[in-house]
Parts: structure tokens; sequence; C-alpha cells
């Protein structure tokens, strides 16, 4: 039987790839332990109101940066632009997030790690809460969003299929978050749609 290859998808202003509806994934932190916040070679795409809301918290979590991170983020900032034109985290040795911490060897956040605490009341980039979805704004307002492919992320995937767990599924509540409660609902509803032309 020929596979059926699906369109690109859209729900309102959102332009979404068709792999985000039918692949699995789910997220195993006990095997991979945050290794996507110390690998790459770019930082984690922000908006100007995150860096805002990022050099609000910075006081907060100075203490848990490591000194690297310390000074990359007194030469540049917390931000820079990188080589696609894209504002995103500053990073160390060309791939450490300036906000990795760790905590018995595991890899953590230390914004989320102080939102977690209370301390604060920003997170952590949206980006970093969507992923493995990327997003990219066009210049009609028109939002692009793709499952990003990362060979770091196999247990996830293989997770993420032992547990029949698609992504929209795993990353439901940051895409509430995103794009709100009736913009997911609509989502579900597409899905369902897709889930039937594949049968």
């Amino acid at each position: 039987m020929e596979k059926r290859i699906l369109p690109i998808l859209q729900v309102g202003d959102v332009l979404l790839s068709p792999d985000i509806l039918t692949e699995r994934f789910c997220c195993d932190y006990e095997k991979c332990r945050g290794i996507c916040c110390v690998e790459g070679d770019a930082g984690a795409p922000v908006s100007p109101d995150e860096i805002g809301e990022i050099e609000s918290a910075l006081d907060v979590v100075w203490d848990d940066l490591s000194a690297q991170a310390q000074a990359k983020i007194d030469q540049q900032g917390v931000a820079y632009i990188d080589q696609e034109g894209d504002m995103v985290t500053s990073i160390v040795n060309g791939k450490d997030c300036v906000f990795t911490c760790y905590e018995d060897g595991n890899c953590l956040c230390a914004l989320e790690r102080a939102y977690r605490k209370g301390h604060t009341r920003f997170c952590k980039p949206i980006s970093c809460s969507l992923y493995p979805i990327r997003a990219k704004q066009f210049g009609d307002g028109t939002i692009g969003l793709n499952y990003s492919r990362w060979d770091i992320c196999r247990d996830a995937v293989a997770k993420g299929k032992e547990v029949d767990m698609p992504v929209y599924k795993f990353l439901k509540e940051p895409l509430i978050r995103r794009f709100g409660a009736d913009w997911y609902a609509e989502l579900e509803e597409l899905a369902e749609t897709v889930e039937k032309l594949k049968r």
C-alpha cells in the first residue's frame, strides 16, 4: 500500500509539519541527563521580552552559573545574534548554554530550577520548553513549527514509541502556554483527522 504523504498543516496562523502529529517523542531524562543544554552550536532562541525576563532573574541565578558562564555574560550579555540571524542565549565553549548548572551529575537549567523553587516568575525560554519543536516567525506574522530531529534525542524517540506519545501531546503544556488552549483544542481535532487519513 502506498504511504500517504501529508501536506503542511495549519491551525490559525500557525503552519506545522505533519510529523509533529505523527511522530512519537517523550524525554528520557534518566538516560540523556539534559544533554540538549550542553550540545549544539548555538544557544536557545529568545525573544526581546524573554531577554528582559532573563536579565531580571539574573541576580537570583548568578551564583548557580559557572565562572566561564558569568564571564561570557559580562562580556556579551545573556544573548547574542547567531549565524542565522536569530537572537539566542549566550553559550560557553561554543556549545554550553550559559544557564546550564549541575546537580548530582545531571544538567539542569538554572532559570528553571529557580522558578520551580519559587525564586523567580520566569521559567525558561519558550523555545526550550517547546523542544523538539522549533518555531520560526515569518514576515507576514505566520509562525512555522517544525519537528527537529537530533541524534542525542534517540532515547526520547524510543521512549515515545514505547509509550505511544505523539510529539504534540508530549508538548501539550508549552504549546498551550505559547498559543492558547483554544488553539491546542483545534490542533487535537486536526490530529484526529490526520490519524484517520493514516488508516
